[in-house]
């Protein structure tokens, strides 16, 4: 029997590549349910509204306010957006009489600065959020879990770290190399490349193999637990840009750009997804060699 998701966020980076997994049979026999286009789930009448009377099997909210700089310059707005958002979802989805799972998207960010000795990043590892995004983050993952201990909401938290791939806005750190890149092998600018601090280091992962996480989280995670999704590999930017300069067979001068750089820059950051794997067998599954070719094609062909 063919189940329903309703997926928040759709129109979004990740939300693309959902629609893409539940085209391919990624979430099983599913129907895909989306929210109306433009929806602001601030409102909470038109959250309700948007629902239509649809009483879904599964629900994973993707939707929120995730780019940090604007979080920073705004964060009442990110708060709304983050937190009140997924209080008026749950809220509508209890009055239709909502009874399935729910995966709830947070981040890796909720961390913040963590001591290079205690890494690798695992679930339990004290949250530390250093920005409002990583901070409604949090607020929005204690609801859901507030809602499942009063209420039994069958809530989860995803806890995905850098994800990466096609689509990505270029505003992200790899799919800004990307662009510049294959603006300077087609000689629209100098083959100089702008960057911010790329020697930090972070955990990696194909948005494809995040989207496979969600899928398996919301079939056979537990309800009321946080699960990291990571790659368990350490990389820095600079890694990955010599990896795409190797790829175009290019070579650019790096200057470093001071809009670029973060005062709270944490140095070091890799996760540890062995829990989540225990709970329901998810391990990346796509090569970065390969993660970084499609990026690199996908940006060529539609920049």
């Amino acid at each position: 029997m063919k189940s329903s998701l309703l997926v928040t966020g759709l129109g979004g980076f990740v939300g693309s590549h959902v629609a893409d997994a539940v085209a391919a049979g990624v979430f099983g026999d599913t129907e895909l349910l989306r929210m109306p286009e433009g929806l602001d789930l601030r409102d909470p009448i038109a959250t309700v509204q948007a629902l239509g009377g649809r009483v879904p099997d599964k629900v994973l909210h993707l939707a929120g306010q995730s780019f940090v700089p604007r979080a920073i310059e705004a964060p009442a707005e990110t708060y709304a957006v983050n937190v009140l958002g997924t209080i008026n979802l749950v809220q509508a989805l209890t009055k239709q009489g909502f009874k399935g799972r729910l995966l709830y998207v947070s981040s890796g960010d909720v961390y913040g600065r963590v001591d290079e000795h205690t890494l690798p990043v695992r679930p339990d590892t004290p949250v530390s959020p250093m920005n409002p995004y990583a901070a409604s983050k949090i607020a929005a993952e204690d609801y859901c879990q507030q809602e499942w201990r009063r209420a039994g909401l069958q809530a989860m938290i995803a806890r995905p770290f850098n994800h990466i791939g096609p689509r990505q806005d270029s505003r992200f750190v790899v799919a800004s190399f990307a662009q510049q890149l294959v603006q300077i092998s087609r000689g629209e600018r100098e083959p100089v490349l702008h960057v911010g601090d790329i020697d930090t280091t972070r955990d990696f992962t194909d948005v494809r193999d995040v989207v496979r996480a969600y899928a398996a989280l919301l079939e056979a995670g537990q309800p009321g637990q946080r699960y990291v999704v990571a790659s368990g590999v350490e990389r820095s930017p600079r890694q990955l840009l010599q990896q795409m300069m190797a790829i175009m067979r290019l070579e650019v001068r790096i200057e470093q750009d001071p809009t670029r750089m973060r005062a709270t820059e944490q140095r070091r950051m890799v996760a540890d997804a062995s829990d989540t794997t225990r709970a329901c067998g998810w391990r990346p599954q796509i090569s970065i060699d390969t993660t970084l070719e499609d990026i690199l094609r996908t940006v060529s062909t539609h920049d």
